[in-house]
């Protein structure tokens, strides 16, 4: 275990300075917004969420909107993300939920986060640790591709990563040691051709070096 964290500290600090701007991608501007987002960015990309949530954020202003306004109108606005029906589904029973249980305000724990229809252990990460500042590590595609490449896991569970990675790594690196890893695969460790030339992190990594 020790091995393995002096790993991921080194690849952390390889790609902090390698991506100093690493950062989420998806567009929001309050905490609302951003798991609306989240959710939409379930088998689909941050380019088109970001598309999608532009029209949709000035009809959709507060969790009270997606209550009070037709649900076809919403499936109608994601269509284009995939799983609308479910995405739109989600979305209207996690505001509800909010609504309901929590003043209408996105609450800021994984547990009660995780218990609002459709967030996962990923969307809640993702809210706690960019709209919140509170440390959460999402392992999503990128994550459990880079961590299986790199040989800090051969794990395809992302729960079982997210909860290794939280051992290996200090708390306050959690968050953006995820979005560098997201970073790093989406322009360089890519799924089906990884620039292994131009990689920082060629040295260390066992699928170069196997």
């Amino acid at each position: 275990m020790k091995e393995l964290s002096q790993k991921a500290s080194l690849v952390n600090r390889r790609l902090k300075k390698e991506h100093p701007d690493a950062h989420c991608e998806l567009n929001y501007t309050s905490p609302d917004q951003l798991l609306v987002a989240t959710i939409l960015s379930a088998q689909c990309t941050d380019e088109r969420v970001n598309k999608v949530t532009k029209e949709l954020f000035k009809e959709f202003k507060n969790p009270k909107d997606y209550i009070s306004k037709p649900l076809k109108k919403l499936e109608t606005m994601v269509n284009s993300t995939g799983f609308f029906r479910m995405k739109a589904k989600n979305i209207r029973g996690a505001m509800s939920t909010i609504l309901e249980k929590h003043n209408g305000e996105v609450p800021k724990t994984m547990e009660e986060l995780h218990a609002l229809p459709g967030v996962g252990r990923k969307t809640a990460n993702v809210v706690l640790g960019n709209a919140f500042d509170i440390p959460g590590l999402p392992v999503d595609t990128h994550v459990t591709r880079l961590c299986n490449r790199i040989g800090i896991t051969k794990e395809k569970d992302a729960v079982k990563i997210e909860l290794l990675l939280n051992k290996l790594l200090r708390k306050e690196h959690w968050t953006m040691f995820s979005l560098r890893l997201i970073f790093h695969g989406r322009r360089v460790c890519k799924a089906r051709t990884p620039n292994c030339e131009q990689c920082c992190l060629s040295d260390i990594c066992d699928f170069n070096n196997q």
